[in-house]
C-alpha cells in the first residue's frame, strides 16, 4: 500500500483491530456483515476520531476444504475460485465503506512463514503430539476425506445436514467419523475407515495457562458476556488434544523439518486461520512485529460471530502461549450472535435474504443500511431484520430526527437572517448563566454535556448499539433546543441575542453529530462537514462545555442539503418479494391465481343471475309477484338465520320460490 504506514508510537494508545476473516467461498449476507466487519469498522472508525493510533486488519480466509469443495462445485482451481470470490467481497466491503488498513488474502509467502515458524516452535517445546487416527477414505476417488467433504446425521440432534466439522442446526463439533450414516459429498459414496497420521496441539497441556491468561483479559478487556461464556465453556469441558493436519492440498504446507511422511499434508485451516491476522499485518508492513509482539503498548480488539470464540479465545491463545514468545494477545473479544431474515435465516441456496451487492440494488445509499444494521447490532441474543422496520428507521429516525435537525439549521443560517455566516454567539452564551432570557441554554449545555459522556463511556466499552442509541438522543437534543426557542424569523427580529446565541449553539451541535455518527454513518458525517465547510472535530473532547465549542464566528457555512430522503412503506413488501427467494414468490403467485380465480367465478355467478331474470324481473320482483312481499322477507328472515346471506342480495330460499311454477 502507498503512503505512510501506520505504526505503534510511543506514548499514545496503540488499538490493533482484527475483523474475523471470512471464507473467501461465501458471498456476504447482512448477518455476516453486521456480525464482525461491520462492528469492527464502527470501533476503529471511532477509535481514530478518538485520536487513537489504529490499524484495521482483515481479508479473506482461502484455505481448507471449504475451497476444495466450492471449488469443485464450479470447476474452478482452488486459486481461481478464490480470485472471484476475493473480489465479490472487496467490493461489497467497498460498497459498505469499510475502512480497512488492510483487506489481505492467507494464500501468501507471509502466511507459510509466519506459521510453519509457530508449528515449529510448538514442536521444539514439546506441544506438538503424533497419532494414528482413522479417517474416512473414498475409495470411488482414492482420497482421504477432509471433514467437509462429508456429510450425515447428527448423533446429537439427528439433523441429515451435518457436516464432517460441525452441526450447523444445533452447533455441535464434530469429527467425521461421529456422523451416522456418512456420505462422501463429492459422489455420494459410503467413505471406509483407513489409517493415516497426524499432528496434534496439545491443548489440555497448555490449559492451565491459557485459562490464567483468558481470565485476567476478560476482566481487564471487559470481553462480550457471550464470548466469556462460550470460552468458559470450553475450560469447564477440559482441553483435549486437536488435530492441526489435514489429508488436502489447499493449504498452508507442513514444514519440512516434520519428514517426509508430512509433505502431502496442510495444516488444518482452524489451527492457521488465525495467523491470517498476523500474516495480513505483514503484508501490510514489514515492521509487523511491532503491531504482534508489543503487548507492553498495544491493545488488541477482535470482532466475530459467535461460532468462532473458540478459536480466538482458546486455539490462537494456545499457540502463542505454546511458542514461548513474546506475543501481542487478546483484549478485548466483541461478539455477536445471529441475525435473522424476516423470520428465517438467511439462505443463499433459497434466495432468502441480502446477499453480496443486493443490498446496492436497493438503490439506497450504504448508510442507511449501516445504521439500521447497528442498530439491530445482535449483541447479546439474536435479532431480525424486517423491511417494515428499516424503512421506519430511515424515515423516523434519520430522516425526521437527524436529518431534519441538520438541515433546519443549516438552512436557517443560509437564509437572509445570516446570509450563510455565523453570528458572534460566543460572548452570549458567556453569559447565559446570569441573563434570564438565556438561562434554559446553560441547563441545555449541561444535559448535552452528560449524554456526550455517557456516549463515549458506551464507545469505549465496545458498547456498539447502546452508543448509536445515545448518538440520537444527542440529535434529538438538538431539535429540542430549536424547538423550545422557536428559532424562526421573528425571533431574531425580537431578541437578535437569544437568536445569534441559539444558531452558534445549534452549528455547533451538528458539528459535533458529524464527529459522533462519523462511526456509523460515515458518508452522511462528510455531507454535514460539507454543508459546514468546517474540518471534523478530532479528536473528540473528553467533554461538551462551552471552551469546547470550536465554529468560529464570522464563518461562511456552505449549502445546505437533504441528509436523507423518505422511502415509500410500500416499497416493504416490493422488497420482501424481491429478497425472499423462490418459495416466497411461489406462494404469492398461488395466492394471486386463487384470488383471480374467486374473482372470476363470482363473476360467473352474477352472469348467471343476470341469466335467470324472467321477463326481465329479478327472482325477487318474480317471488313477491306470487307469494307477497311479507312471504318474501318471511323466508330471507328463516335463510338468513340458517347462515344463508345470499348472493347479489337473493337468498336460496327466495331464489327456489322465483323459479316455482304456477
Amino acid at each position: 500500500m502507498a503512503g505512510t504506514k501506520v505504526l505503534p508510537k510511543e506514548g499514545q494508545k496503540n488499538v490493533l483491530i482484527t475483523s474475523a476473516l471470512p471464507y473467501v467461498n461465501n458471498v456476504p449476507h447482512l448477518g455476516n456483515v453486521v456480525g464482525s466487519v461491520l462492528s469492527a469498522d464502527v470501533f476503529a472508525r471511532y477509535s481514530r476520531v478518538r485520536g487513537n493510533n489504529t490499524l484495521f486488519v482483515c481479508g479473506t480466509d482461502e484455505y481448507g476444504t471449504a475451497t476444495e469443495v466450492k471449488a469443485r462445485e464450479e470447476g474452478l482451481t482452488e486459486q481461481a475460485l478464490c480470485d472471484k470470490y476475493h473480489k465479490i467481497h472487496s467490493d461489497v466491503y467497498k460498497w459498505f465503506d469499510i475502512s480497512f488498513d488492510i483487506f489481505g488474502r492467507t494464500p501468501t509467502e507471509q502466511q507459510t512463514d509466519i506459521a510453519q515458524s509457530i508449528f515449529l516452535k510448538l514442536h521444539e517445546n514439546g506441544f506438538l503430539e503424533e497419532k494414528s487416527e482413522s479417517h474416512l477414505y473414498c475409495e470411488e476417488h482414492s482420497s482421504f476425506l477432509s471433514d467437509r467433504f462429508v456429510e450425515g446425521e447428527c448423533p446429537t440432534c439427528h439433523d441429515s445436514g451435518a457436516r464432517g466439522d460441525q452441526c450447523d442446526k444445533c452447533g455441535r463439533l464434530l469429527v467425521p467419523t461421529e456422523l451416522i450414516n456418512p456420505k462422501c459429498k463429492v459422489d455420494g459414496a459410503t467413505p471406509k475407515l483407513r489409517d493415516t497420521k497426524h499432528l496434534f496441539i496439545s491443548l489440555d497441556k497448555l490449559q492451565s495457562e491459557c485459562e490464567k491468561w483468558a481470565k485476567a483479559s476478560q476482566e481487564k478487556g471487559e470481553w462480550s458476556a457471550n464470548g466469556i461464556a462460550i470460552t468458559q465453556n470450553w475450560f469447564s469441558e477440559g482441553l483435549r488434544p486437536r488435530a492441526i493436519t489435514r489429508d488436502l492440498r489447499w493449504g498452508t504446507r507442513i514444514p519440512k523439518e516434520m519428514g517426509e511422511e508430512y509433505k502431502d499434508k496442510v495444516m488444518y485451516v482452524w489451527f492457521d486461520a488465525c495467523i491470517g491476522y498476523v500474516s495480513i499485518t505483514a503484508c501490510y508492513t514489514p515492521e509487523w512485529e511491532k503491531w504482534w509482539r508489543n503487548p507492553e503498548n498495544v491493545s488488541l480488539y477482535q470482532f466475530l460471530g459467535k461460532d468462532n470464540v473458540p478459536f480466538h479465545s482458546v486455539v490462537f491463545p494456545s499457540s502463542q502461549i505454546g511458542t514461548r514468545e513474546k506475543w501481542t494477545q487478546l483484549h478485548h473479544l466483541s461478539t455477536t450472535e445471529y441475525l435473522q431474515y424476516e423470520g428465517d435465516k438467511f439462505s443463499k441456496s433459497k434466495g432468502i435474504g441480502v446477499f453480496g451487492t443486493g443490498a446496492a440494488e436497493t438503490g439506497l445509499p450504504s448508510d442507511v443500511f449501516r445504521y439500521y444494521l447497528l442498530s439491530h447490532r445482535p449483541e447479546s441474543g439474536d435479532t431480525e431484520f424486517t423491511w417494515t422496520d428499516f424503512i421506519s428507521a430511515n424515515n423516523n429516525e434519520l430522516l425526521n430526527n437527524l436529518g431534519n435537525f441538520c438541515n433546519r439549521i443549516i438552512k436557517y443560517v443560509k437564509s437572509p437572517v445570516f446570509d450563510s455566516i455565523v453570528p458572534k454567539y460566543r460572548a452570549h452564551l458567556a453569559a447565559s448563566s446570569s441573563l434570564p432570557e438565556l438561562s434554559g441554554l446553560s441547563e441545555w449545555i449541561q444535559e448535552a454535556d452528560k449524554l456526550y459522556k455517557d456516549y463515549l463511556t458506551q464507545l469505549d466499552a465496545v458498547k456498539l448499539r447502546l452508543g448509536l442509541q445515545t448518538a440520537v438522543r444527542i440529535s434529538a437534543h438538538g431539535n429540542l433546543l430549536l424547538q423550545s426557542h422557536r428559532l424562526d424569523n421573528k425571533l431574531s427580529q425580537s431578541n437578535p441575542n437569544l437568536t445569534a446565541a441559539v444558531t452558534g449553539l445549534a452549528l455547533n451541535h451538528v458539528l459535533l453529530l458529524a464527529a459522533i455518527f462519523s462511526p456509523y454513518i460515515p458518508s452522511t458525517s462528510a455531507s454535514i462537514l460539507s454543508q459546514l465547510q468546517l474540518p471534523a472535530l478530532q479528536p473528540l473532547p473528553s467533554a461538551w462545555t462551552l471552551d469546547t465549542l470550536t465554529v468560529p464566528e464570522g464563518h461562511k457555512i456552505g449549502e445546505p442539503a437533504y441528509l436523507f430522503t423518505q422511502i415509500k412503506p410500500e416499497r416493504a413488501e416490493e422488497w420482501k418479494i424481491q429478497f425472499g427467494g423462490e418459495a416466497l414468490k411461489k406462494q404469492l403467485a398461488e395466492k394471486e391465481a386463487k384470488r383471480l380465480a374467486n374473482k372470476a367465478a363470482k363473476e360467473k355467478k352474477k352472469a348467471e343471475k343476470a341469466a335467470q331474470k324472467v321477463g326481465g324481473k329479478s327472482e325477487r320482483d318474480v317471488a313477491e309477484e306470487k307469494l307477497g312481499k311479507g312471504v318474501v322477507e318471511a323466508i330471507e328472515k328463516d335463510d338468513k338465520r340458517a347462515g344463508d346471506d345470499g348472493v347479489e342480495g337473493v337468498t336460496e330460499g327466495v331464489k327456489q320460490a322465483a323459479l316455482q311454477t304456477d
